[in-house]
């Protein structure tokens, strides 16, 4: 019955725990062991069987999440796959699987499972050493330079607005005032348009080239063009730069060089592929 691969997701009331089945987040776990047996008793629901791996799968994935094992937890899972049979049951007596935007929920959530499950595999398969993730480190390190900045920046849709703006500060006009009633940057609008201590490899190329030629105090003479529109940039405060120890963005490096290393298999995959849009 496919229509219960689009409902595992399903909060179910009749648990004892109520449980929220969902099998995304043991698809790494399960990548490597998929054809391992499972003992544990099947359940049939007017006639259709929901396996015992299952069940093994639904009870894993309440461990994971703190649910203590037991016969409670047993009851629990039970009690809930159970619910879902029947549900996918009556959904499929009224037709709901025929429905074509049903159908494509379901296909995608298959693909969706097996995606994850051939990432899993991939990177079991094709582990990051230590020594890669310090040449990363030491790479970020080089890249963020030694010294960090405190701006704050006043953003626009036109360069004639980023001119008035500047003209308006020469003038005595207050900043932070402006930067609240013209910028379009929600994000640090409301605060004057200050922005966060960041290395200038934080920032488009051309924002961070303007900022590092500002001293303590000064205002950008000319609007700075990014993608995102026209700045007005004032430094506020230079200091130095304290890279985050190795150890603390470890993990971090080691997701991204799995995810590049992922997304340069699929991109091998799309290069030898016969692709048709009709």
């Amino acid at each position: 019955m496919k229509l219960k691969q689009a409902m595992m997701s399903l909060v179910l009331v009749g648990g004892s725990l109520g449980l929220t089945l969902s099998y995304a987040d043991q698809t790494k776990d399960h990548a490597h062991d998929s054809g391992k047996a499972s003992t544990t008793k099947r359940i049939i629901v007017n006639g259709s069987t929901i396996p015992g791996a299952r069940i093994d799968l639904v009870t894993e994935a309440q461990i994971a999440q703190g649910h203590s094992p037991g016969p409670d937890l047993d009851r629990a899972v039970r009690g809930n796959l159970i619910a879902l049979e029947l549900v996918t049951q009556q959904a499929i007596k009224d037709g709901l699987d025929k429905d074509p935007k049903m159908q494509a929920q379901i296909d995608m959530a298959r693909e969706q499972i097996l995606a994850r499950a051939l990432q899993a595999r991939f990177i079991k398969q094709n582990p990051i050493t230590d020594a890669v993730l310090q040449g990363d480190y030491d790479r970020m390190k080089q890249e963020l330079g030694d010294t960090e900045y405190l701006a704050e920046h006043i953003l626009v849709v036109k360069e004639e607005d980023a001119k008035a703006i500047i003209g308006q500060i020469e003038k005595g006009s207050d900043f932070e005032k402006l930067a609240k009633e013209k910028s379009i940057d929600t994000g640090s609008r409301d605060n004057g348009g200050k922005l966060d201590w960041a290395a200038p490899a934080s920032y488009d190329h051309a924002f961070a080239e303007a900022l590092i030629k500002l001293k303590r105090g000064e205002t950008t003479s000319t609007p700075v063009h990014t993608p995102f529109g026209y700045h007005v940039i004032r430094l506020i405060d230079v200091r130095p730069l304290k890279a985050p120890p190795f150890d603390e963005v470890k993990n971090r490096l080691l997701q991204a060089r799995e995810q590049q290393a992922f997304n340069e298999m699929v991109q091998q995959l799309r290069a030898k592929a016969k692709i048709e849009e009709k």
